[in-house]
């Protein structure tokens, strides 16, 4: 629909360009010897054939289904000049849209604009007791023209539950509803849209349809949309080896007739002891309608088969498309004889052989495909390995399943202008090993293959868990919640078991116990790292990159300081008391922030101690060393397990560190702590989730801070981004009534601990930073304050821009009257 000109490569090597044009033109067209010049010639014959054009419009899906795309669009050309008098001027982009790369290869694209979305926005999110009463509600909403209606059902919202990202999204939700509709109204007058909304509202109630109406207006539709949007990956979130699967997500019929078909529909899958899932476009009459199948099954894989024959023939029976808007691939292209004739097909075989005798472009799609349950991603009857691994992988049944949620959607493959934080290696290179997915994929197919003894020792899963920062942007922002960062510390646990330890790896697991060393001699240990010669001979050793400088220790420790200064730290009647979580980083080398901390913490009333704790491991988990992050991890529940609680929580600084307390924790201690670790982590926050909380309740006042004006921006760690939200520190750092907080759009900053510091990775890592984050530190007002929670973000601002970044806990603690 609107693509207006295509510039392409045809298979014989020529360059053609496709765009409207007139009858006179067309006949230009189909002179001559080139390639180009037989196509046009070939699509005139076969297309000016009065009996091929009655079969054409017989057979194909009707033409009120909007959402139309099986085989190759044929019936959209007939609709054209010269075939069919009156009708729009011919445009070969007709037939290529939607040819999946099978005709030629496209260079250059032009598209049409459509107007902006009006002013004024609005959805009503209608809950349902049920798929069946919504389709039938479709027909009453559109009535009052929306711009969109858009389905989910019960089971992909239950998904949703589960996925760390879309919980928040999930606001607008009463109740356990068997399905909702999201109606989007748009006009330049909000009174326009309160109208039609309201009077569907009536309508619907009137038929008794519908139990809850809730109105959503902007910025909160984003929030909505983007639920909607998760929906699909979500599903591949459900446990086990049985799967909503892609084989019949994509049918369109005539909106009219929705509800009879999903009707007849339901009974034909009940047959098959199916309950399918419901999903996405119902307004367009289109459903994502997908069957749960483990195709590791030879039983499963047969119904496959039955299921997408039997689709294909209930869609056929209603004029509709097979392909919606997804295309037809390998899954639906054998059914496509079906779907348009046998005549009709034998035209789309000859425009295939016409437009590529030599078949180079894309074979085995739409036409002459092979059969729909063959090259599969598993063998029928494949048994599924099992594996013991030190974390937790359970909630996704084990370590394969957990890589086997990658349902290839690709969503990692977005760039940095698109926001988030996935995946910043990917962002940074354009290279597709560098995916989540293709981690995924390369781990899940050594696991399931390879005839080591130690399926996680091939060389092909390190090289492609290389540039993976562990910065688990993924756990959040996939659709399936892949948690790669996990994967990643797993494989590598496994693949030392056959590999030896670098001296580098286990330098930087032991960071803490290295720095403790030092810790008696800082300055000299300063003056090693800093020093030109020493320097050097150092980075070179640990094989971390000329260009970085060295993180250094303080002149003394943060539990040195505390303990001086605990009892002037003690207000007289504290609010609440609070453990703070003196992490391996703030100990050694970013105590000013601690320090800055606990003061802040003890001006604005509450009573600070640091308990008996070990370090995090965070060290230890993001290089594989898992044993001994599991003792560290033991011990700390241990230790924590009986003090900290709701009216005593435990907070910290440091989002790597004490995160680590909520992800890995639950899923790495040993079977007898790990209930309390899932109470334990229940009462960890952030300082910033603290103080906003705080704020909330009204225990602390802006009264207490500065009036002066203050502008800050403020770059969010990954793992804050993942597993917290940055909202937190937003409300935090404006307390002081006159600051403004500006939030940098970065993703990663690169330095993800010690990958930036590697030399092999400093390249990438400085590339990754320069994507969003250093142009814009650099383009900052000198009077800005810019702002950082992560110690090793703050390192990497400064080592890409020399220009320094605070702790905002260090920013507040300044704005204290």
């Amino acid at each position: 629909d609107h693509v207006l000109e295509l510039k392409t490569i045809l298979s014989d090597g020529s360059d053609a360009v496709f765009t409207t044009i007139s009858h006179n033109e067309f006949e230009e067209k189909c002179k001559g010897d080139k390639l180009e010049n037989q196509l046009y010639r070939q699509i005139k014959d076969a297309l000016s054939k009065p009996e091929l054009q009655l079969e054409i419009r017989k057979e194909f899906p009707k033409p009120e289904i909007h959402r139309r795309n099986t085989g190759y669009a044929v019936d959209i050309l007939l609709e054209t000049s010269p075939f069919t008098p009156g009708k729009p001027n011919f445009n070969f982009c007709k037939l290529l849209a939607g040819s999946e790369g099978t005709l030629a290869f496209i260079t250059e694209i032009k598209l049409n604009c459509v107007p902006l979305p009006p002013k004024e926005q609005l959805l009503v999110c209608i809950h349902f007791n049920d798929v069946d009463e919504s389709l039938r509600a479709v027909l009453i909403a559109r009535k009052y023209k929306p711009r969109a209606i858009e389905l989910m059902d019960k089971i992909i919202l239950d998904c949703t539950k589960e996925n760390l990202e879309q919980r928040k999204n999930r606001f607008f939700l009463q109740g356990d509803p068997g399905a909702i509709l999201i109606v989007e109204f748009g006009a330049d007058v909000r009174e326009e849209i309160e109208q039609a909304s309201n009077q569907m509202i009536e309508d619907l109630n009137q038929q008794g349809l519908g139990i809850h109406f809730p109105k959503v207006y902007p910025p909160d539709t984003n929030r909505v949309w983007k639920l909607r949007e998760a929906g699909l990956g979500s599903l591949s979130n459900v446990k086990g080896d049985r799967k909503p699967v892609a084989v019949i997500e994509d049918t369109a019929v005539r909106v009219e007739e929705l509800p009879q078909y999903i009707s007849e529909f339901s009974k034909m899958m009940e047959a098959f002891g199916q309950k399918p899932v419901y999903y996405a476009h119902a307004g367009a009459g289109e459903l994502h309608i997908r069957p749960i199948l483990n195709l590791k099954d030879r039983e499963d894989v047969r119904q496959f088969r039955e299921i997408a024959t039997a689709s294909a023939k209930l869609v056929k029976k209603y004029g509709g498309s097979l392909s919606g808007e997804h295309g037809d691939g390998r899954v639906r292209a054998e059914f496509i004889p079906l779907m348009v004739g046998e005549k009709n097909y034998q035209l789309l075989r000859r425009i295939k052989q016409t437009w590529d005798p030599n078949n180079i472009f894309n074979p085995g799609k739409i036409v002459d495909a092979p059969p729909m349950n063959t090259f599969l991603r598993y063998d029928a009857g494949q048994q599924t390995p099992q594996f013991q691994t030190l974390l937790d992988f359970s909630d996704s049944g084990d370590i394969l399943r957990a890589a086997e949620r990658c349902n290839g959607a690709g969503d990692c493959r977005k760039l940095a202008f698109a926001g988030g934080t996935m995946c910043p290696s990917y962002m940074a290179t354009r290279n597709e090993k560098d995916t989540t997915r293709a981690r995924a994929n390369v781990l899940r197919e050594f696991l399931t293959r390879s005839t080591k003894p130690n399926r996680f020792d091939n060389k092909e899963i390190y090289d492609v868990m290389d540039l993976c920062l562990s910065c688990k942007g993924c756990k959040s922002e996939c659709p399936s919640n892949v948690d790669m960062a996990a994967l990643k510390a797993e494989f590598l646990h496994h693949y030392y078991k056959s590999n030896k330890i670098s001296f580098r790896t286990k330098a930087i697991a032991s960071i803490a116990s290295l720095n403790r060393l030092a810790a008696f001699a800082p300055a000299f240990s300063n003056f090693i790292m800093t020093n030109a010669a020493t320097g050097a001979l150092m980075k070179k050793a640990l094989g971390i990159a000329v260009s970085r400088s060295l993180p250094l220790l303080h002149a003394f420790t943060l539990k040195a300081w505390f303990r001086k200064n605990a009892q002037r730290l003690k207000p007289d009647k504290p609010l609440k008391k609070v453990y703070f979580f003196c992490d391996e980083f703030s100990n050694y080398n970013d105590v000013e922030a601690g320090m800055k901390a606990i003061e802040l913490l003890s001006r604005l009333n509450y009573e600070v101690l640091i308990p008996e704790h070990a370090e995090s491991g965070r060290a230890y988990i993001s290089k594989g060393m898992l044993p001994q992050a599991k003792k560290l991890a033991d011990k700390n529940v241990g230790l924590l397990k009986n003090i900290v609680t709701n009216d005593s929580p435990l907070l910290g600084i440091e989002p790597s560190a004490l995160l680590s307390f909520r992800d890995e924790y639950p899923r790495i201690v040993s079977s007898h702590l790990k209930e309390s670790a899932r109470q334990l982590q229940q009462h960890v926050f952030l300082i910033d989730e603290f103080l906003s909380a705080e704020i909330q309740s009204g225990n602390i006042s802006r009264d207490s801070f500065t009036k002066d004006t203050g502008k800050i921006l403020l770059h969010g760690h990954c793992h804050q981004k993942a597993l917290s939200n940055l909202e937190h520190t937003v409300r935090m750092l404006s307390l002081p009534q006159n600051y403004k907080v500006e939030v940098i759009p970065s993703g990663c900053c690169g330095m993800a601990g010690s990958f930036g510091y590697e030399a092999e990775h400093y390249d990438v890592s400085m590339k990754i930073g320069e994507m969003i984050l250093f142009p814009a530190v650099r383009k900052a007002d000198k009077h800005v304050i810019i702002a950082a929670p992560g110690t090793s973000c703050r390192h990497q601002i400064w080592d890409g821009t020399r220009m320094k970044a605070r702790h905002p806990v260090e920013i507040l603690w300044r704005a204290l009257l």
